[in-house]
């Protein structure tokens, strides 16, 4: 048995029995061992094979790192999940929706916090569900996560959310409002995690339908925390204003009139929080510096023999790794996976500029992302390397005498 590499599938957080897995196991990943050519040349063959499969999975499994702006994210989404948690009177709990472009770590950031929440929660209750009818095995689910399907229904989501508790459902619309209420009671959560929230389209009824299906539930005692790609310009709230202070969205004033939505749409608003989780920034010093700590942290934890301290940071490297990705740390992650990989396969073992340029950052078909709703970025610069050749237009050969039969034949 290997024990760094992964025995079936990995977990999928959409069910319980997903998430509890990811809960309990994640960060349990252990690196490679640190070693030296020499001490690399000395070993077997197998082992050899071994250990460059465990510098591989270390490569693909570099851990989560806090960033300033994702350090806001937690701290808001920690407070707002606590305070409502102790509160004891019923009504509607204040949410929150976390904002920001596709792969800059919206997700994670909030799995992550969400994790961490349940840690201690489960810990006051002593892993017991405060709400368990006697003589049964009710499971204590303190977070439940789900994704908003593609072409969201008010039946799609209510379906979204009882898959993750394995519940039955229902027949008609009323009946699965009903099991949603008495699954998210009966399990004692106290955060729903609703992801790719944008993927609701303002102009359909059936999405409206499904928004007011989402304001019904903040009645349930339950702290929606609502992720998504550019939601001020999804429809789902009125346009607002970044304050750079706090890092959340301000929004205008109502406008009366224009909408028979308006006060509806301000039940939205005055009931949840949005916080931006942007991209790195290079046009500051603090941006740059915080730039250049998370690249270090990332060269930290590579396996890499040749690998010489300040590969990611000095010189031009880190102008160039923010130039390739624009900031944004899941293009950073998956450009250095890919680098890693190629550096072992030519064994060069180190990652150079000129490595780094034979890699392109291709997300045209990434599974589980609708690019429709903004969860695949484009980048500028990417594939941009060599013009593509244009072809030439042919000539008109219309009038061509294409010579007709012999004058002996005729």
């Amino acid at each position: 048995m290997v024990p760094f590499l992964r025995i079936g599938p990995s977990p999928n957080r959409v069910t319980h029995e997903g998430y509890q897995q990811w809960r309990r196991t994640r960060g349990a990943f252990i690196p490679a061992p640190r070693l030296t050519l020499d001490q690399y040349r000395a070993m077997s063959p197998r082992k050899r094979g071994l250990h460059d499969l465990h510098r591989a999975a270390t490569h693909v499994n570099l851990r989560m790192q806090e960033t300033p702006m994702s350090a806001q994210v937690t701290a808001l989404m920690r407070a707002r999940l606590q305070n409502n948690a102790l509160k004891q009177t019923p009504g509607t709990r204040d949410g929150l929706m976390i904002n920001g472009g596709g792969y800059q770590g919206k997700t994670e950031t909030a799995c992550e916090t969400a994790a961490e929440f349940e840690d201690f929660w489960r810990d006051l209750h002593h892993q017991l569900n405060p709400n368990a009818i006697p003589d049964t095995r009710d499971l204590f689910l303190p977070v439940a996560y789900c994704q908003t399907p593609v072409k969201a229904t008010p039946k799609g989501l209510c379906e979204a959310i009882l898959d993750f508790y394995g519940a039955p459902h229902a027949k008609t619309l009323r009946g699965l409002i009903r099991n949603v209420r008495e699954s998210l009671h009966a399990h004692c959560t106290t955060a729903l995690l609703l992801d790719d929230i944008t993927r609701l389209k303002m102009h359909r009824e059936d999405d409206q339908d499904t928004l007011d299906l989402i304001r019904d539930l903040m009645s349930l005692n339950v702290t929606l925390v609502l992720i998504g790609v550019n939601i001020p310009g999804s429809g789902l709230l009125r346009e607002g204003r970044h304050d750079p202070r706090t890092g959340q969205t301000v929004l205008s004033p109502v406008r009366r009139g224009r909408s028979h939505n308006d006060e509806a749409a301000t039940q939205t608003e005055r009931r949840f929080d949005m916080i931006n989780l942007d991209p790195f920034h290079y046009d500051t010093p603090n941006g740059i510096a915080a730039w250049v700590n998370h690249l270090a942290c990332i060269e930290d934890q590579l396996r890499l023999f040749h690998a010489a301290p300040g590969m990611l940071t000095d010189g031009t490297m880190p102008e160039y790794l923010f130039r390739r990705t624009e900031g944004i740390v899941g293009l950073l992650k998956r450009l250095i996976e890919d680098g890693c990989t190629k550096a072992m396969e030519t064994g060069q073992e180190n990652l150079t500029i000129d490595l780094l340029e034979e890699i392109p950052i291709n997300l045209g078909n990434v599974p589980g992302r609708d690019p429709g709703s903004g969860e695949v970025p484009v980048l500028k610069d990417e594939g941009k390397g060599t013009p593509p050749k244009r072809r030439r237009r042919g000539r008109n050969t219309v009038f061509d005498d294409r010579g007709g039969r012999p004058a002996a034949d005729a």
